[in-house]
């Protein structure tokens, strides 16, 4: 992870200062500004003196953690109160000082980001005995989720924490690793998905599979290594054609080489060699100037048909919003993403990035459902909800629900008591059953009965969490008056 040195640190906090200064710097006046990079500036220096001599188990000096989860919540848009958590976000884990004293010396908002942050000890579960360590870890992600209802940073700044404890676990027995790594895949990676912040969940997947499958992520990294460097001159020159033809037409675009992270799907296709690992990121000022650009890539090389997908309006299902095409250029097959600044910083950093639009009441929603769950948290629905359609009512209003979902999960969308007393749906205008899959764009309508019917096999219907713990409730209160 690089050196453990104080030139290093320095760099490390100057690094973070100059990125908030970039990102807020413009619509602050001089003086608050300063008051808020002094305020960074203080609880760097709080956490540097907290963990003092303190190694993390690698041997690195520990303030090298919380600098590096900064840096990242800096890059990606996260205000003075997250980056000053970020800094302090172990110090009442890990240290002497209380919640109550960062309360005090830097406001209500950081203390909740930071006690969000901190894990659930058995002396607040009322000193139980019967307490194990997954009781407590399962306490900890109701604290957490809890938490993230109230404030979404909270989460975000787990993901920033756990990226950077996957990419420093080698300390760890393998075991441990693996349970820590599926973890992450089973909460954190549909967590950011359902954020909009899909390059943080591929990272998030990635690192995790490279410690659940180590020998093939190390198969899967020397391929790589090898493609790009067989490819470096190809790729020269086909970026040299692009960026010269670009110029002629006074478009302006950064270009910008992707390869495939490790991934279980990327393995299985590695062996294709460059069109399967190599992706060119193109990004414009405009959306207007995505379609100018793939008019000019297509008329520089033919485009593969079948392969162009527009996700500028309407994302994928995974939430980025790009242009998508194929192409030959001479022997080899390349994947292109053609995109606006703006859209790059939302496919980045999701929910974090300046002008994102997302859906708080329906993430609020799905979180209390999760936690109303038969499991401490139910990963199964996490997993699922992070893949949605829209769907319309008869009167035309959107509902966004999980992939996969059936008309009942729509009824009980609109509202409980529809939900229990659903006979039958129409989709589109077509009669159908209770279980029927519901497609992106379906227009869904009710059918009721007077009183509800509702049968034990509807759980086998239902996908989301709301419908099913409705549906549980319902049955269980029915086998109590029976």
């Amino acid at each position: 992870m690089g050196k453990f040195d104080e030139k290093t640190e320095k760099r490390m906090i100057n690094d973070i200062m100059v990125l908030l200064v970039t990102h807020y710097g413009g619509g602050l006046s001089e003086e608050r500004l300063d008051k808020e990079l002094s305020a960074v500036q203080q609880a760097y220096n709080q956490a540097r003196s907290s963990h003092g001599d303190q190694l993390r188990k690698s041997g690195e000096p520990y303030i090298f953690h919380p600098l590096r989860v900064t840096h990242l919540a800096a890059r990606h848009w996260m205000d003075f109160p997250s980056v000053i958590a970020a800094l302090l976000h172990d110090v009442v884990e890990d240290t002497p000082v209380t919640l109550n004293e960062i309360r005090k010396k830097y406001g209500e908002e950081v203390a909740l980001l930071v006690d969000g942050l901190t894990k659930v000890t058995a002396s607040e579960l009322n000193n139980r005995d019967d307490l194990n360590r997954q009781d407590l870890k399962e306490a900890t992600y109701k604290k957490t989720v809890l938490a993230a209802i109230k404030d979404i940073r909270v989460l975000c700044l787990k993901f920033w924490d756990r990226i950077d404890n996957l990419m420093t676990i080698n300390a760890l027995s393998e075991e441990k690793q693996k349970l820590i790594a599926e973890e992450t895949r089973a909460i954190y990676v549909p967590l950011a998905q359902h954020l909009g912040m899909g390059y943080v969940a591929t990272e998030l997947d990635s690192l995790s599979l490279q410690l659940i499958y180590p020998r093939q992520a190390e198969r899967y990294k020397q391929q790589v290594a090898k493609v790009r460097e067989q490819n470096s001159d190809y790729l020269r020159k086909v970026r040299a054609k692009i960026i010269n033809a670009c110029e002629q037409h006074r478009l302006d675009v950064s270009l910008k080489d992707r390869w495939r992270p490790f991934s279980i799907a990327g393995a299985r296709e590695m062996q294709r060699g460059f069109g399967a690992l190599y992706t060119l990121e193109v990004q414009v000022d405009r959306t207007q100037d995505t379609y100018m650009f793939l008019g000019l890539l297509h008329g520089m090389f033919p485009s593969i048909p079948g392969k162009l997908r527009d996700h500028l309006n309407v994302s994928s299902r995974f939430g980025y919003q790009a242009l998508k095409t194929t192409v030959q250029v001479g022997e080899q097959r390349m994947r292109v993403e053609i995109t606006t600044r703006k859209l790059a910083r939302f496919n980045d950093s999701g929910v974090l990035a300046p002008g994102f639009e997302f859906k708080w009441d329906n993430f609020r929603d799905l979180m209390r459902s999760l936690m109303e769950g038969e499991s401490a948290f139910d990963t199964a629905s996490l997993k699922l909800a992070s893949a949605t359609i829209q769907v319309y009512t008869p009167r035309g209003d959107v509902r966004i629900l999980p992939e996969g979902s059936s008309v009942l999960d729509f009824a009980f969308d609109i509202h409980e008591s529809l939900g229990l007393n659903a006979r039958r749906g129409r989709i589109n205008g077509r009669t159908r059953l209770l279980k029927s899959r519901l497609l992106d764009g379906d227009q869904v309508e009710v059918e009721t009965a007077e009183r509800p019917e509702v049968l034990p096999k509807w759980l086998e219907w239902a996908v989301t969490p709301k419908a099913r713990n409705t549906i549980r409730r319902y049955l269980r209160n029915k086998v109590r008056t029976a």
